[in-house]
């Protein structure tokens, strides 16, 4: 749970002499090794704020990934936990571009800041004072913004586009019930019923059983998913109901709907096994990837594709031959081409991947794929080499 911080913590957090404080703290370790005697030089010359400073030194130093710009700025560390990526919130204030926006679970301002940069007016409010404190302390730059106390639930801006992002967890852990979230997202989408909306959730809900009208976008950033973010039908584009966008930390983006063709011919496994980025899986855009690609997949049930060559900037599987499913088999053809490190991937069978390899009992040299899935009924795997983008 971490440091439950008070108004008190941040007015001194956010002072000159916490300022100062901080940056003597962070010149400390802080790791498991230290620890004892970190805290102890801490609190001889802070005895009340010592906790609060080790908790921001070490939620900042968290931080460094997911938010690059935010060297300064308070936390708690369930709002860091949640708080969206700066490159993932910076592509969706793209999308919000000149509009007003109110963000109605502003939290400690992450979105806040991105939107700001491209939007006249931005509006941020939460029941949390702590964290609005915190707000206000890491956006003092943000001329456009104004920080209110309010209850996602109850409308108190007009004309405006509404961001909600509702916690996942309840009782504790992460919950995938859309009633579960906080606030429910039942409620949250009849509060605002009619009005433009953009509410962030997990990419695990069931997005067609809540029979969402408007598009659902599922975002990765360097490879993970991230999020997924539901469109009300005043946001999108006229018949895109789903989107996958795939961003990176070098500034690449790609984007593709559910309006875009999806006719892929039947055929057998081409040159290449190709792995589509998590938020194309996720958002079911499979074969409209493939037919952008020039694509087609190993079976229809799978999420694999296959190729004679493989997209810009994807990595690749080359396959090198082809077999049943039977470890016997497996171990003698590895153990033939001399292989060592052996990766594994996994699709549509039920193999635990890391028991197979100590089954297998490698000791060559040579690095080696296998691509384990079906193609039909039949448990088939593909021996492949992995070359990068």
């Amino acid at each position: 749970m971490g440091y439950r911080f008070g108004r008190d913590d941040v007015a001194f957090l956010g002072s000159a002499a916490g300022s100062a404080a901080l940056a003597e703290v962070d010149r400390l370790e802080l790791t498991p090794a230290t620890h004892l005697r970190d805290l102890e030089q801490v609190r001889r010359a802070y005895p009340e704020q010592a906790a609060a400073l080790i908790e921001t030194v070490r939620l900042r130093r968290k931080a460094a990934v997911k938010l690059p710009a935010a060297a300064e700025w308070l936390f708690t560390d369930d709002a860091l936990q949640q708080a969206t990526p700066a490159l993932v919130a910076r592509h969706r204030a793209a999308r919000l571009a000149g509009r007003a926006v109110h963000d109605v679970t502003c939290s400690i301002g992450a979105e806040l800041a991105e939107l700001s940069a491209v939007c006249p007016a931005v509006i941020g409010s939460d029941l949390d004072e702590v964290r609005l404190a915190m707000a206000a302390h890491n956006l003092t730059r943000g001329r456009n913004i104004v920080l209110a106390q309010a209850d996602a639930l109850v409308p108190t801006s007009r004309d405006t586009v509404i961001i909600a992002d509702p916690a996942r967890r309840a009782d504790g852990r992460r919950t995938y019930d859309p009633a579960k979230l906080q606030p429910p997202l039942p409620d949250l989408l009849a509060a605002y019923a009619g009005r433009d909306i953009a509410v962030k959730s997990a990419p695990g809900l069931d997005f067609d059983r809540l029979g969402w009208a408007g598009e659902v976008e599922i975002v990765s950033l360097d490879g993970a998913v991230r999020e997924a973010c539901l469109w009300s039908p005043g946001l999108t584009e006229p018949g895109v109901t789903r989107r996958a966008t795939v961003l990176d930390s070098r500034g690449g983006a790609s984007t593709l709907t559910d309006a875009e063709p999806d006719d892929i011919p039947e055929r057998a496994p081409g040159a290449w096994i190709v792995d589509p980025d998590g938020a194309v899986v996720r958002a079911g855009l499979v074969r409209h990837y493939a037919a952008k690609h020039g694509l087609w997949q190993l079976d229809p049930q799978i999420a694999y594709l296959t190729g004679d060559t493989v997209p810009a900037g994807l990595r690749g599987f080359r396959i090198e031959d082809r077999f049943e499913l039977r470890e016997k088999t497996l171990r003698q053809e590895l153990s033939r081409r001399d292989c060592g490190s052996l990766e594994i991937l996994v699709r549509g069978i039920d193999l635990d991947p890391d028991a197979l390899r100590k089954k297998l009992k490698l000791r060559g040299s040579v690095p080696y794929t296998l691509v384990v899935t079906r193609i039909g009924r039949a448990g088939v795997v593909f021996l492949c080499t992995a070359v990068a983008p």
